[in-house]
């Protein structure tokens, strides 16, 4: 007797659109922040009928993928599922424990990009090192907290563990938030420098525990906004 074969199912056009779409986000071509193009664009670009796109917008509206702003359009809120609900809930979380979870990740990616890192994370770290060091010095508090922040990011990234850097990527926006809105003493800032610095400096050399160690006083710093915690 032959085995029995399953009836194949073809998931609906809207579907499909969905998958679509969610592939532009994750893979980086719709950016988080980013506006997509509007619904009349997307019918003619991809060839399907209005209905199909809107219910496929909305499943990743749904999904918290994307967020529809009357009047203005609809823009990408998060890269992936995952990044949506932790976003979500890392927005509503005290700034303590916000910082906690950094430091945590910080600190462990640190010492792994100590053991991992690659010769390109190198030249990333260095390069962002000195982009950070030359915006610090126009005292615009977005600009640094933004320049700090794509740091961090390359350092979780050389760690080698994807996960961690989603994970870690989702606490972009509140970090950037804490440290945009601190006007530091110009010695604060100076020790400020000096830990990434150093951290740079551990990484390259490999040394795995100076690495952590900088990674917690850097979150410490920023804690404080005034001293390092010792």
């Amino acid at each position: 007797m032959n085995d029995l074969q399953a009836p194949r199912r073809v998931a609906s056009l809207s579907a499909q659109l969905v998958d679509t779409l969610r592939e532009q986000i994750a893979s980086g071509a719709w950016p988080v922040g980013m506006r997509i193009p509007p619904e009349h664009e997307l019918v003619k670009q991809l060839g399907v009928g209005r209905t199909t796109v809107r219910e496929a917008i909305g499943a990743l509206v749904h999904l918290g993928l994307l967020e529809a702003r009357q009047g203005d359009g609809t823009y990408v809120r998060a890269s992936s599922e995952m990044h949506s609900v932790l976003m979500r809930r890392a927005n509503t979380s005290r700034r303590s424990d916000v910082l906690e979870l950094r430091a945590v990740l910080e600190e462990y990616a640190s010492g792994q990009a100590a053991l991992r890192r690659t010769e390109d994370d190198l030249i990333r770290l260095w390069h962002l090192l000195d982009e950070a060091e030359e915006t610090a010095d126009s005292q615009e508090m977005a600009a640094i907290a933004e320049a700090d922040t794509r740091f961090h990011q390359a350092v979780v990234s050389a760690s080698g563990n994807t996960l961690l850097t989603e994970v870690y990527d989702v606490l972009r926006i509140a970090v950037a938030e804490q440290i945009g809105g601190t006007l530091w003493p110009s010695e604060t800032a100076t020790e400020h420098t000096l830990l990434h610095r150093r951290l740079v400096e551990a990484i390259a050399a490999e040394d795995e525990i100076g690495a952590r160690y900088c990674a917690t006083e850097i979150v410490k710093l920023t804690e404080t906004g005034t001293e390092r915690q010792k």
